[in-house]
């Protein structure tokens, strides 16, 4: 029984400082749950637009937007008025039952996957990313006859749940849990600033292919039963453009190339889309850039705008209709859920009603100009690149500009704190976001609503960023 009687008074304060916050934080909040990337860890208090402010009234120009999670601009009116309007009407209900919202959201996925893909398929709910992942696993197992085995990319990143950690290539994530089944097997990526001198991104990419086609040339090699022609790996989980691995950009030939190998051996091609769906790259999946059909795609994060946690799946008819993968095969008590469907349903409508493809690429290309003119005048930045809004800046040692130098990076974020860089004397800070292979790569995931002026913006304070760092 717990006893209170002792118990200090709780001390209740309608507006606490930031370092009243942070010593409860400190006593009271768990460490595990991936908040604390600066010391002390920042304390926002209110968000706008392309913007998340403090108390003090500082505005910080976010350039990763919540991972992606924030494609359409925070309090994004029209999708914001979606769920207020859901509230008010339907705001919760049971899994078992239906509402209209999850069944029009279902179809209208599902009937833009079949006109680009030319395959009838059905859409699976959840409520996170590493949940839609987990649930893709199971109907990758179940299709294949229950084979756990799984190919997946070096630099590839799908979740943090067990199942999902077994996919992703950071050991760190498996180290201290063990293994929930079998591990994948991870293929090198076509990562062409760090790969072989004097190749092509093409080249390197056909390079690649080659390297995983081999593994299917003699039993000996361990994926193949040579006699039967039978794969003992299930499914390629990839992601297009490489996420936590830096946003990095295979070349066009590189997945034409891999489905033909995963074809012939009847290997599924699972694609997370979870950080780069929704028209992040241009295209509202990031696997329409590369040709080829999806067997999976799995996808969260800004198909609510960050709004509730609602994730997904879409699989071909043969892999989830209901005679194979029948009613209770998975659940959740808040998957589909009528606030999530209804805001999702309503971004479906917005993206399209409005010409996102031709908006996202014009503006990722100006944005990458901007990045490259950088490359130009800083040593610190060793490549650049990018497809749509999913930009990527790596930054280097100055001697060579191709060392990869994280104490810059870590500078870099924790100077764009102190929202001290000035534009037309006005102070702000910028939200950065780490990734690649050496933790060395500005990830940016600007809104995809910015405008060309916040571009510009973005552009000046980065230059006044790296100019300050530079030195150090």
């Amino acid at each position: 029984m717990l006893d209170l009687s002792r118990a200090a008074p709780m001390q209740v304060s309608h507006d606490p400082s930031d370092e009243a916050l942070l010593a409860l934080e400190a006593a009271y909040c768990s460490h595990g749950d991936t908040v604390h990337y600066m010391d002390p860890p920042k304390i926002f208090t209110g968000c706008e637009g392309s913007y998340m402010l403090d108390r003090h009234g500082s505005r910080f120009l976010d350039l990763q937007m919540w991972y992606s999670a924030v494609n359409f601009g925070y309090k994004n009116k029209r999708l914001s008025d979606a769920l207020h309007r859901q509230i008010d009407t339907l705001p919760q209900v049971a899994s078992q039952y239906l509402h209209r919202e999850k069944i029009e959201l279902a179809a209208m996925i599902a009937r833009d996957a079949e006109r680009k893909f030319d395959r009838k398929g059905r859409v699976h709910f959840n409520v996170g990313g590493a949940q839609a992942v987990e649930d893709s696993l199971k109907i990758v197992r179940n299709a294949c006859g229950g084979k756990s085995l799984m190919f997946a990319f070096e630099g590839g990143y799908h979740g943090r749940t067990l199942g999902a950690s077994a996919i992703t290539s950071s050991y760190r994530y498996r180290r201290r849990f063990g293994h929930f089944g079998d591990r994948a097997q991870f293929i090198e990526f076509p990562y062409h600033f760090r790969g072989p001198k004097g190749m092509s991104k093409e080249e390197y990419g056909h390079l690649c292919v080659q390297k995983f086609a081999r593994l299917f040339e003699t039993e000996y090699n361990g994926v193949l039963d040579t006699k039967t022609g039978q794969a003992e790996y299930a499914a390629f989980y990839v992601e297009p453009i490489q996420g936590t691995g830096g946003y990095v950009v295979p070349p066009k030939n590189f997945f034409i190339e891999l489905k033909k190998v995963l074809d012939q051996y009847g290997i599924l091609l699972v694609v997370d889309e979870i950080q780069m769906g929704v028209y992040r790259t241009g295209k509202l999946w990031s696997i329409e850039h590369f040709g080829v059909q999806p067997d999976v795609i799995v996808f969260g994060k800004a198909i609510t705008n960050g709004l509730n946690p609602l994730s997904g799946i879409w699989a071909r008819e043969e892999l989830i209709n209901p005679t194979i993968f029948p009613a209770g095969s998975t659940h959740s008590t808040f998957n589909a859920n009528p606030l999530g469907t209804a805001v999702a349903l309503e971004a479906m409508k917005m993206m399209e009603e409005e010409d996102y493809e031709t908006m996202v690429s014009a503006k990722g290309a100006y944005f990458l100009d901007g990045l490259r003119q950088l490359q130009k005048a800083h040593r610190i930045v060793g490549d650049v690149d990018g497809l749509g809004m999913a930009l990527r800046m790596e930054i280097c040692e100055p001697h060579d500009s191709f060392t990869p130098s994280k104490r810059l990076v870590d500078l870099m974020c924790d100077e764009a704190m102190k929202a001290d860089l000035e534009v037309g004397g006005r102070k702000y800070g910028l939200v950065l976001d780490i990734g690649g292979y050496y933790k060395n790569v500005i990830t940016l995931a600007p809104a995809l609503t910015m405008s060309y002026e916040e571009i510009d913006l973005a552009l000046t304070l980065l230059d006044q960023l790296m100019t300050r760092v530079a030195s150090a």
